[in-house]
């Protein structure tokens, strides 16, 4: 075979095994098989059947390719006909826990907690709007000009967000938000998440029925302490959890589940946080433990904890525990109850006992870098006691956050609390009677 045809041969490879390529073969799949058929068979059935009639389309029409290349675009041709097509590699990757899609040529992943671009690419923007729109069908919802903002969840409980053009400038952004996996506290301590002595202190708040507010910004794993905390619930209790995504994993057995609606597209049937917060008062709970408060319905919450529901737990979006507390008073004045601020605060200092903040290392490691107890009561401005403290140390050329975690002593309050509910207090914690430790909030 001459240079050129050589040449010529390699180009028509490389253009068949292309995105761009993989389209086509995807259409030449969808012509032949049976759709009717198809419908019939699970996703496992399916799949084989489309792979064994793409291999019969590759083998009559396709280019001379190694046993291993083969098989790689047939599993692209399938992927792109039955699955996410470009993203379902990703998606298998249980290492990825995070796809940013901004337009069809940019698209990073995140991988123990660093950012990365990534070399896969869509052939086109309109491949990408396939793909969004095969995303938003499966909930029954859709996206256009007319509704450019999406948020939905797959089947398999990956989170997604959508925004097209025109409000996006950089075209069609996707973002998959992968399902956690529960981790235990034990795991979390091995991985460095926390030290033993906050794990035991952590658990036995948990048990004595103190209400906890896990507080971080975006990806700190806030739904993984939660996750993690709610293993100490006892078995007995009747537990109520509040989401927006359903992605608590709870093992006890009287677990009831409840995950917020979006509105359809006549804008109707909304059913919000705040909605399910007030439904699961009717539902005799022990324990309301909410995936997350961002507006009125942390009104709501705070009067659930002061009204015999011990023991609840909720996240909240923030940078510090001191700014966590006064999020919630802001969000709690947010309500169609119009309270004064003072009123509002009275709540907080009644309801929460304890604040958990997450923080997120240069490293991309996720750590417990606080733990503070209210020590304010009615009609004082909020004062907090920190009894964890992680400390870091200067990062070194590896780039590796390290540090100490520091211990503090329990209020003499809490610690009869404690001892009252049948909980020990590690010793390096100590109790300490001395209020110049709890610092006012400002």
């Amino acid at each position: 075979m001459a240079l050129k045809d050589r040449i010529d041969d390699s180009r028509t490879v490389t253009g068949r095994t292309s995105a761009a390529g993989v389209s086509l073969w995807r259409r030449r799949l969808l012509e032949e098989i049976n759709l009717d058929e198809l419908t019939k068979l699970d996703l496992a059935q399916r799949r084989a059947r489309l792979e064994k009639v793409a291999g019969h389309i590759i083998s009559r029409e396709g280019p001379v390719l190694s046993p291993g290349e083969r098989g790689a675009l047939i599993r692209r041709i399938v992927d792109e006909a039955l699955g996410l097509g470009v993203l379902e590699p990703l998606l298998a990757d249980q290492s990825v826990t995070e796809i940013m899609v901004n337009g069809p040529n940019d698209v990073y992943i995140e991988r123990s907690g660093r950012l990365q671009r990534i070399e896969t690419t869509f052939a086109s923007e309109d491949q990408l709007y396939q793909t969004i729109d095969r995303i938003v069908a499966q909930v029954n919802r859709r996206v256009d000009e007319s509704s450019p903002m999406v948020d939905a969840r797959l089947p398999t409980g990956e989170r997604v967000n959508v925004i097209i053009p025109p409000l996006s400038l950089v075209g069609p952004v996707l973002t998959i938000r992968r399902f956690p996996r529960a981790y235990s506290i034990d795991e979390l301590v091995r991985t460095g998440g926390l030290d033993e002595h906050s794990a035991v202190l952590l658990a036995s708040f948990i048990r004595a029925r103190l209400n906890v507010v896990i507080s971080g910004g975006t990806g700190t794993g806030k739904t993984t302490m939660l996750n993690a905390l709610s293993a100490f619930v006892p078995n007995e209790e009747r537990i109520v959890t509040i989401e927006d995504s359903a992605e608590l994993q709870l093992d006890q057995e009287h677990i009831i589940r409840l995950e917020t609606r979006p509105p359809n597209i006549e804008g109707e049937g909304q059913v919000t946080i705040r909605d399910l917060v007030r439904n699961s008062l009717r539902m005799r709970p022990d324990r309301i433990i909410v995936g997350e408060v961002r507006g009125a319905e942390t009104l709501d919450m705070l009067q659930a904890m002061n009204t015999g529901h011990e023991g609840s737990m909720v996240t909240v979006h923030s940078n510090s525990a001191d700014d966590a507390i006064y999020r919630l008073q802001t969000m709690a004045s947010m309500s169609d109850v119009k309270l004064p601020f003072e009123t509002v605060r009275d709540q907080i200092n009644s309801a929460i006992d304890v604040m958990v903040h997450l923080g997120r290392g240069a490293d991309g490691s996720r750590r417990i870098v606080e733990i503070a107890v209210v020590g304010s009561n009615r009609r004082e401005r909020f004062r907090l006691q920190t009894v964890m403290r992680f400390e870091p140390e200067p990062v070194g050329p590896d780039r590796v956050l390290r540090g100490e975690y520091r211990h503090h002593p329990l209020p003499t309050s809490l610690a009869r609390r404690l001892f009252t509910a049948g909980e020990t207090v590690p010793a390096v914690f100590g109790v300490s009677d001395d209020d110049s430790q709890l610092r006012e909030v400002s």
